[in-house]
């Protein structure tokens, strides 16, 4: 049977697919990518991206997507960081971190699509390769396709923002052919995917499970719809008209569909669905139980991390049957719950979770080998995350991430956003939190100090920041504060700004 890739009007066969990876392997080779080199891409959800995957498995490369949203400043650091070989992106796109490209760097500027030019509106001008550019399909089809022995697979090296305000590149070990099958079954498991389903793809391929999702879809053997960016009425009839089996997803999406009127709820066909999970971020409980008494049994959670990978899950009877739960830890994963003195918590003992996949290749974070350290229990990571097992072995979150604001399904560091401020003329010192937001979780809040004598305003401060951090990172709650409340130490008590957002929301942190 053929599958294909739909993106808007373009369907390609996944044979084209592969046949332009291995077209795009050559030319990277030709370029000095080899085993254990770097490329990175700066795309929305395109066909190249999919390419760019398989071109980086073919040739034992990691591929390093770069989230589009990115400042310049951003994005330099990542391919800086990272010794980049190579960068595929949008032409929308290149002006934007053009400034930052370290010299020498080969970029390859890929057409922004119609379908991608509609939805982001895109002016027409600003679709087309720039001349003296080089143009990644002309560029890509001047090669015939790589043909080399493959070697161990590496995967994407994935950035996740840190606690010390910098990204960290999540760099795996090669893997071998033995245990990619066996990761490949657990993933299965996990995202509930197999051969012949009908895949859209809701959410951006740069974040790493969306694009494992992508990765494990295309390799399984599925039609896969790739959807330029998520709107709730916009979801419901791509899945009526296209007969949308699998998808991945993140509550906000829920919570956004939720709120349509009924009558447009009611208006399509969603018999298709099979098999939706979420994870990113904890789904409120009766969202959850809107969505399945909605859709029926088909929706699933996962929760793990880029680092640990998929650690449990949770069906929909789970969900009914345990609101909250993120359910069991699968087989071949190792969850332990720990209280601050390294002693391992029994039933019902909240403590920090570390979590490992057994069979998932070891990590480090890239040029941080010390950051992998300290995140390191017993051959076991943490996410910060606090929780328990309950008696019947299933997880449950009761505190969040230290310090960090999951907005959307999106993970912003408050360290990264305050290193921003500090450096602000003006500024004595600052504090960065989450609060409460009715559509996607949490949105980010500023406590500022100003310096002694000195007037600052909101818009001030955001146009600042706006200069230094991509724009979703920028405070949507911005205050000022003569004296900031502190502990013994000196340190901001954080807990005492956030409290009374929370409790004019009913609820306790």
């Amino acid at each position: 049977m053929t599958y294909h890739v739909y993106s808007g009007d373009r369907k390609v066969t996944m044979q084209e697919v592969a046949l332009n990876g291995a077209k795009l392997a050559a030319g990277l080779v030709s370029l000095g990518v080899g085993d254990g080199d770097s490329f990175a891409t700066v795309t929305r959800n395109d066909i190249a991206m999919l390419e760019t995957k398989l071109a980086g498995n073919m040739i034992g490369a990691y591929a390093v997507p770069v989230n589009w949203h990115a400042t310049a400043e951003e994005a330099g650091y990542i391919l800086t960081d990272a010794g980049a070989k190579a960068v595929v992106v949008h032409a929308d796109l290149l002006a934007g971190i053009a400034s930052e490209i370290p010299d020498g760097i080969p970029v390859l500027v890929c057409a922004t699509p119609p379908e991608i030019a509609e939805a982001y509106a895109v002016a027409p001008e600003n679709c087309a390769v720039p001349d003296g550019m080089t143009d990644y399909e002309s560029w890509r089809d001047g090669f015939e396709p790589w043909t080399g022995t493959p070697p161990l697979e590496r995967g994407s090296m994935i950035y996740t923002s840190g606690t010390t305000g910098n990204p960290k590149g999540v760099r795996r070990e090669p893997t071998s052919p033995e245990r990619q099958a066996r990761i490949g079954e657990l993933a299965m498991r996990s995202f509930g995917i197999g051969p012949g389903g009908v895949c859209a793809m809701t959410g951006p391929m740069y974040h790493s499970a969306p694009g494992a999702y992508a990765s494990l879809a295309m390799v399984l053997g599925n039609d896969i719809h790739l959807l330029p960016r998520f709107e709730p009425e916009e979801l419901l009839q791509a899945i009526d008209e296209h007969k949308i089996s699998h998808m991945h997803v993140v509550p906000t999406m829920f919570v956004r569909m939720l709120r349509l009127p009924d009558a447009i709820k009611a208006k399509y066909d969603l018999s298709s669905l099979a098999h939706v999970i979420h994870g990113a971020a904890p789904c409120p409980p009766d969202a959850k139980k809107q969505m399945i008494e909605w859709w029926g049994d088909v929706i699933f959670e996962y929760y793990g991390s880029t680092e640990a990978g998929i650690v449990s899950t949770a069906s929909s009877a789970d969900a009914i049957a345990k609101p909250g739960t993120v359910g069991r830890p699968l087989d071949g994963t190792l969850v332990r719950i720990y209280d601050d003195d390294g002693k391992v918590l029994g039933t019902g003992e909240s403590g920090e979770i570390y979590m490992t996949m057994n069979d998932l290749s070891d990590f480090t974070y890239h040029n941080k080998d010390d950051k992998r350290a300290e995140i390191e229990r017993e051959g076991m990571v943490t996410n910060g995350d606090v929780g328990y097992m309950d008696e019947d072995g299933y997880l449950f979150l009761n505190d969040r991430k230290r310090d960090m604001i999951i907005s959307g399904g999106v993970n912003i560091y408050p360290a990264e956003i305050e290193a921003a401020l500090q450096a602000m003329p003006g500024v004595q010192d600052c504090a960065v939190f989450g609060i409460p937001h009715d559509e996607f979780g949490e949105s980010v809040a500023a406590a500022i100090e100003p310096q002694p004598g000195e007037t600052l305003s909101v818009a001030a401060v955001r146009e600042y920041l706006g200069q230094h951090i991509s724009a979703y990172k920028i405070p949507r709650e911005v205050t000022f504060h003569a004296a900031m409340p502190r502990e013994d130490t000196g340190k901001i008590f954080k807990r005492k700004l956030r409290q009374p957002y929370w409790e004019r929301a009913g609820r306790q942190i």
